[in-house]
C-alpha cells in the first residue's frame, strides 16, 4: 500500500440541507501523485453534481495539471498556499482553461488573487459569522445540525461534512407507512404470490409508483421498461427485487436530512456490492448492497436499528455486520465508512485487509456517487 493514494470524501450541503456537491479529499504526497490517481477515474466520475477537489499532504502546485479535469470539477486552494508561486501559477492556469475554483481556510483578511472564487470554505468553530464575503461561503468542521443551523443563522450558504450524520435523533416507534414497506420485502423475501404482493403494494400507491421509478432509473440500466410490479417480477425474479424494494424503506423517511441520509446510505450499498463483486455470488452481492444502504435506517427512519431489525427477515449476514458490526460483511461496511472519514491511515489499513488497492477503493466510491445520484432521490 506505501505510495498509493488513497481518496476519502465529504458531502457539500446547502441551507435547506441537500448535497449539492461532492468534495474530494485526495491524499497525496505531491500534486504529481495526485493527478495519477485522479487520472484513473476518468470512466467513473460522477456527471451529475460539482465535484471539488482538495488536496491533502502537498500543495497545489502546476503537477497537477498532468490530469484534466471534468467540467464539474472545482479545484480547492487553500489560502496559505496562495503564499506559493507555483500555487499561484497553478490557479491562473486553471481558471484560463476555464476550471472553477474554490478557497479553504477563509478568514476575510487574505490577499486573494485575481481569479474568482466559486465558494469560500471557512472553519465555523473559528469564524461563526461570515458577512459580505466575495463569494459562497461554506462552514466547515461543524459538530451536527444544530451547528449548521447556527452557521445558515451566520450567513453562511451551507456547508461541508459528515455533521448530519452525528447527534442521536429522539427514538420511536415505526410508523405505520415504515412497517407497511417492511411489509411488503418480507413477502418477498418469502417469494409469497404475486398477487398478495400487489394488494400490499395496492394499500400505498405510492410504492408502486417510486419502486417502478427506481427500477426504471438509468442507474438501473436495465434497457428497456418495467410497466408493473408483475412484469418485474417476470423479467427479474424475487431476488433482485429484493435489492430494490430496498430503496423504497431508505426513501421512506419524512427526516428534513432525509435527502442527504439517503444518498448517503445508497451510495454505502453501491460501494459495498462493487468491492465485493468478485468476492461474493449475485445474491451476496445484492445483499452487501442492501447492508449499505440499511446502514442509516435508524437516522432514517427515528427508530432503533434493533427494533427495524426485529420487524424484518433479513439474511443473518446483514443483521450480524447491521447490529454488532461482525460477520462477512462487516469489513466492507467498516471501508465504506472510513471513506467518510478523513483519516487515510485508517482508510489504507482497512483496504489492505481486504487486499485492495487505492484504484479499486477509489474507482468504487465514485462509481457509487455516480449511481446514487442517477437514482434521482426524491
Amino acid at each position: 500500500m506505501a505510495g498509493e493514494v488513497f481518496i476519502s470524501r465529504e458531502p457539500v450541503i446547502n441551507r435547506h440541507r441537500a448535497i449539492i456537491a461532492t468534495r474530494l479529499i485526495v491524499h497525496a504526497d505531491n500534486a504529481a501523485g495526485a493527478a495519477a490517481a485522479l487520472n484513473q477515474l476518468g470512466a467513473v466520475w460522477p456527471p451529475v453534481r460539482s465535484v471539488m477537489v482538495a488536496l491533502d499532504g502537498c500543495l497545489p502546485t502546476p503537477e497537477l495539471l498532468a490530469w484534466t479535469p471534468p467540467a464539474n470539477v472545482m479545484i480547492e486552494i487553500p489560502v496559505t498556499a496562495l503564499e506559493q508561486p507555483a500555487t499561484r501559477d497553478l490557479a491562473a492556469r486553471l481558471h484560463a482553461d476555464g476550471v472553477a475554483l474554490s478557497l479553504s481556510g477563509y478568514d476575510g483578511r487574505a490577499t486573494l488573487p485575481d481569479e474568482p472564487f466559486r465558494f469560500l470554505l471557512a472553519d465555523f468553530a473559528k469564524y461563526p459569522r461570515c458577512d459580505d464575503p466575495p463569494a459562497l461561503p461554506l462552514a466547515q468542521h461543524l459538530v451536527d445540525l444544530p451547528a449548521f443551523d447556527s452557521a445558515i443563522a451566520g450567513g453562511y450558504a451551507g456547508a461541508t461534512g459528515w455533521f448530519f450524520l452525528r447527534g442521536q435523533p429522539a427514538w420511536g416507534p415505526l410508523r405505520t407507512s415504515h412497517a407497511q414497506v417492511m411489509r411488503v420485502l418480507n413477502l418477498v423475501r418469502r417469494n409469497a404470490e404475486v398477487g398478495e404482493i400487489e394488494a400490499a403494494l395496492k394499500q400505498d400507491v405510492t410504492l408502486s409508483f417510486k419502486l417502478l421509478k427506481y427500477i426504471n432509473s438509468p442507474a438501473f440500466g436495465f434497457g428497456r421498461e418495467i410497466q408493473s410490479f408483475r412484469h418485474a417480477v417476470a423479467l427479474l425474479g424475487y431476488d433482485k427485487l429484493n435489492k430494490w424494494l430496498s430503496l423504497l424503506l431508505v426513501t421512506a423517511s419524512k427526516n428534513p436530512t432525509a435527502p442527504a441520509l439517503m444518498q448517503t446510505a445508497i451510495a454505502r450499498g453501491r460501494f459495498m456490492e462493487t468491492i465485493g463483486a468478485d468476492r461474493f455470488d449475485a445474491g451476496q452481492r445484492d445483499s452487501l448492497f442492501i447492508t449499505g444502504a440499511f446502514s442509516l435506517l435508524d437516522m432514517l427512519l427515528a427508530a432503533r436499528m434493533d427494533d427495524i431489525l426485529a420487524a424484518m427477515q433479513l439474511p443473518a449476514i446483514i443483521s450480524a455486520a447491521l447490529s454488532g458490526r461482525s460477520g462477512d460483511f462487516a469489513p466492507y461496511l467498516a471501508l465504506a465508512l472510513a471513506c467518510e472519514n478523513d483519516n487515510p491511515a485508517l482508510l489504507i489499513e482497512l483496504a489492505g485487509q481486504l487486499d485492495l488497492s487505492a484504484t479499486m477503493v477509489n474507482r468504487a466510491q465514485l462509481e457509487a456517487l455516480a449511481f446514487a445520484d442517477g437514482l434521482q432521490l426524491d
